[in-house]
């Protein structure tokens, strides 16, 4: 890749203020030190403290450290799928169209489609979309066509199976789903059907 290409793509990617590549290995490499360390005490609790005591915390520390490491390889993937959709709009011909694209998109609906519901499904599993998220998430379902309506529908369900994860729903978890409603226009009786639908189903698993 020319110095050039580089640098238009560096010019478009500066607009998410992504962080230094260094910080996501950091993240993986020690997150992946904290669930080897982990596992090894789980193993060996050795006799400073209680054997139990130090098997739970070792459980807590293997938790931690794939949470952090699955944070940073997350954010690896994003900008990957950033560079590409700003190598691909570079790309496109004198039409402004890329009609490899489009038929791929045509031809995979249902992948694309997935793609976003599982990129909502991320952003809401810690209870909340920032607006960070918001512009990603935009900024995603414009680059895979997919509609505002269809969007804010994708949003809900996602909000919804997020919230029921645990098998409950908080007070706070049904405002932020009532948020989303509001914008996918649905009615109470639509998100209150669709609330005890995913209720149900994750009490039978």
């Amino acid at each position: 890749m020319s110095d050039d290409v580089e640098s238009m793509v560096e010019e478009r990617l500066s607009v998410f203020d992504d962080e230094p590549d260094l910080n996501d290995w950091v993240e993986v490499m020690c997150g992946a030190a904290m669930v080897v360390l982990g596992i090894f005490h789980l193993i060996e609790p050795g006799e400073i403290v209680d054997a139990n005591v130090m098997r739970w915390f070792s459980a807590a520390v293997v938790a931690a450290g794939a949470v952090w490491a699955g944070h940073g390889l997350k954010d690896m993937a994003v900008k990957e799928v950033r560079r590409s959709i700003a190598l691909l709009d570079m790309a496109d011909g004198p039409s402004g169209v890329d009609t490899g694209l489009i038929r791929d998109v045509l031809l995979n609906q249902d992948a694309y489609r997935d793609f976003l519901v599982h990129a909502y499904e991320s952003a809401w599993q810690d209870g909340v979309i920032t607006k960070e998220e918001l512009v990603e998430l935009k900024s995603f379902q414009e680059a895979l066509g997919i509609t505002d309506s269809e969007a804010a529908d994708i949003n809900v369900k996602a909000a919804i199976k997020s919230a029921a994860a645990d098998g409950k729903i908080t007070e706070a978890e049904a405002e932020s789903i009532d948020e989303a409603a509001k914008a996918a226009n649905m009615s109470k009786e639509e998100v209150s059907a669709a609330v005890s639908d995913e209720l149900e189903k994750k009490n039978k698993e």
